[in-house]
């Protein structure tokens, strides 16, 4: 698979005799580069939003923190779709939201609507494999270096969101269903994390597929190490939901600003063809 070419604007622009393709490129791209700090973030959002919808559905009354967990999720999508270029700050609040509400419809799906884990698993499969058809059938790549504003950056969220509910389900299913617990659950999607990346090092794995792969199993392990510290059941060391969502948010902001004072997350250059 190979990036296509920016949007026609963006080539209009990048003819202009005043600036570069290379200075351009940060503005057009509207997700972060992939680096080590990408995977840090990316699991304590996946923590965070297991930990803090946790917290809020038993804190609260349960509808009235789903309704804040939509409410948000909304917002945060409305400011990060609303940008011209990648703010780490904005992306990642709205990639937190993302996994609070998408840990809350998992919820809701099982508590109230009574539909088991495994059921809800393959539901949440099957819509994150439909979308990603659609998204490679309508643009023809996957790549997270060619996901620019507009259709490319909708079909993004849709996948986002969809894998943050899938590995809430997945997670849920390998500790509470088949009876794991946590800290197993822990170590399964550890291995499952690492696969792609060393099929991808050793075998020549597709770069793309070896992305997603790791991206859509950073949710179940996240919700797992989450579940692990916070929750007295299942093996977890009970350290509570409260105080687990407060460590995070802290590491997060802690991160999320370095990112934004350094940019060393903004793609620079146009990225050659996988």
């Amino acid at each position: 698979m190979t990036p296509s070419s920016p949007p026609a604007a963006g080539a209009a622009a990048q003819r202009s005799p005043f600036f570069s393709p290379q200075q351009l490129q940060p503005l057009l791209v509207k997700v972060p580069e992939i680096t080590v700090y990408f995977w840090i973030i990316k699991l304590l959002t996946t923590a965070l939003g297991e930990s803090t919808s946790d917290f809020l559905v038993y804190q609260i009354n349960p509808y009235v923190a789903v309704g804040l967990g939509c409410f948000g999720l909304v917002a945060a999508l409305i400011l990060q779709l609303s940008l011209r270029r990648y703010l780490a700050w904005v992306y990642w609040l709205a990639a937190l939201m993302v996994a609070v509400f998408g840990t809350m419809a998992a919820d809701v799906m099982h508590v109230v609507l009574g539909i088991s884990y495994v059921v809800s698993t393959v539901f949440f499969a099957a819509a994150l494999a439909v979308i990603f058809v659609v998204w490679y059938l309508c643009e023809h790549t996957l790549s997270i270096h060619s996901v620019y504003r507009g259709r490319r950056e909708l079909f993004y969220w849709a996948v986002v969101i969809a894998t943050f509910a899938l590995g809430t389900a997945a997670g849920d299913l390998t500790a509470a269903t088949l009876n794991l617990g946590y800290f197993p659950s822990i170590l399964l999607f550890t291995v499952l994390f690492a696969l792609p990346a060393l099929a991808y090092w050793l075998l020549g794995f597709n770069a793309i597929a070896a992305f997603w792969w790791a991206y859509i199993v950073t949710r179940p392990l996240g919700a797992s190490i989450a579940d692990w510290l916070g929750k007295p059941y299942l093996g977890g060391l009970g350290l509570g939901d409260g105080k687990v969502s407060l460590v995070l948010l802290i590491l997060l902001v802690l991160f999320v600003a370095y990112l934004s004072l350094t940019r060393r997350d903004v793609q620079r250059r146009p990225p050659e063809p996988h």
